[in-house]
């Protein structure tokens, strides 16, 4: 099987960055154009920070290795009626996780359109908005933002949400250390992963998450790294 001289590709790679460098300190490159390249070397450098590492075992499919003496992945994850190996996934093994779930009221004080003091006025409904973390156990904390409607001008206000509660339900910084540290210190697969998780906390986060994940570290470490 084919396979790939790591250090020419890297080496390659750092000429290709030092080569942009220099045409856009000449003024050859249009910022526009300069911004899309070094958004897609950054994409670049970020798959092969994933994947150059990555090895592949050694099967009947991709070897000289006969069927007989493949070993049958029996913790392998199928969908439902695939005609491949492997099991289901078990919701059950997620539920034997210790959950602790938190509440918390955000109220609605006044209304965001005229001002009109809401404190006395009846809670219509809540919204609700989810951060699920890992921290030795699994944690769910809810924020519920009151809805309430001004009597004087009838229009509906709803309580703030925290700044990090930015959509219905996202993932604590526990979880996603968690998926870091498989993906880039254990080096393992990305399907890996995302079984691992869904076996923790019942859900099953995206490629593209996990990827953005690697991509928030990644710029969060720039600075260091240069």
């Amino acid at each position: 099987m084919a396979s790939v001289n790591k250090q020419s590709l890297r080496a390659e790679f750092a000429a290709l960055k030092d080569r942009f460098g220099q045409l856009g300190a000449a003024g050859k490159i249009s910022p526009e154009s300069g911004a899309l390249i070094e958004a897609l070397l950054m994409l670049l450098n970020l798959l092969m920070a994933v994947f150059l590492e990555k090895t592949t075992p050694k099967t009947s499919a991709n070897s000289s290795k006969p069927s007989s003496r493949t070993e049958k992945d029996e913790t392998a994850l199928t969908h439902a009626g695939a005609h491949t190996k492997g099991r289901a996934y078990d919701p059950s093994r997620s539920a034997n996780t210790r959950t602790v779930e938190t509440v918390h009221i955000s109220p609605v004080r006044f209304c965001e359109t005229c001002g009109e003091d809401l404190v006395k006025v009846p809670c219509e409904g809540y919204e609700r908005r989810t951060q699920i973390d890992i921290v030795f156990e699994k944690v769910m904390t809810h924020v519920d933002a009151e809805i309430k409607s001004c009597p004087h001008c009838e229009t509906e206000t709803r309580g703030a949400f925290p700044e990090a509660f930015a959509g219905p339900v996202q993932y604590g910084a526990g979880i996603k250390a968690y998926v870091l540290n498989l993906v880039i210190a254990q080096m393992i697969a990305l399907k890996r992963v995302q079984q691992s998780v869904q076996t923790l906390i019942g859900l099953m986060l995206s490629e593209a998450t996990i990827l953005k994940y690697v991509w928030q570290l990644h710029q969060a470490l720039a600075r260091w790294e240069q």
